[in-house]
């Protein structure tokens, strides 16, 4: 049996029902865990001498708007012991109540979930920690989503920037 379906099979024979897809593409597995579960499985794959999950190396989130769910939370998963890469996938359908913090697993997810609420604005239910991290306190929104106001200045090139410098604001004579 090899690393992937020993993976699948411990989880399955804890959590029965937990485990909604698993995607294998080019030796990256995937597995798409039911949010309430996710805490439970993370506890598992870290605990569990022949799968010892000990390095939790990140979350992040992807915004998928116009579908539904919008959200998806991703747990990228490394066990120095096998040498083997596992990602955990959730879908998140309201950012205000998203997975619970696994916080309490690997520490340093405290950190990684302030940089996923800060960025795209999906609160972990636990972690009471969640506050700006790369953005200004004042700061209104999540620009990593899809719906964020952009506020750029179109680029110059060569064909427009006759175009561009006349919208220029220029001192006066």
């Amino acid at each position: 049996m090899n690393a992937d379906q020993r993976v699948v099979e411990k989880i399955k024979a804890a959590f029965p029902d937990a485990i909604e897809d698993t995607n294998d593409f080019r030796g990256e597995q995937t597995l798409y865990i039911r949010k309430e579960q996710i805490k439970g499985i993370c506890q598992l794959l870290r605990d569990d001498p022949e799968l010892s999950y000990k390095f939790l190396s990140d979350i992040c989130a992807d915004d998928f708007l116009p579908e539904f769910p919008r959200f998806a939370v991703s747990y990228h998963l490394y066990s120095y012991d096998h040498n083997h890469r596992l990602r955990l996938r959730t879908w998140v359908e309201d950012p205000e109540e998203g997975p619970e913090t696994v916080a309490s697993v690997w520490s340093i997810a405290t950190w990684l979930e302030m940089e996923v609420w800060d960025l795209m604005g999906i609160r972990f239910q636990g972690n009471d920690s969640l506050r700006r991290l790369f953005l200004p306190e004042d700061w209104q929104g999540h620009p990593l989503r899809k719906d964020y106001p952009l506020g750029y200045e179109e680029v110059q090139f060569s064909f427009n920037w006759q175009e561009i410098d006349a919208k220029k604001p220029y001192a006066k004579d």
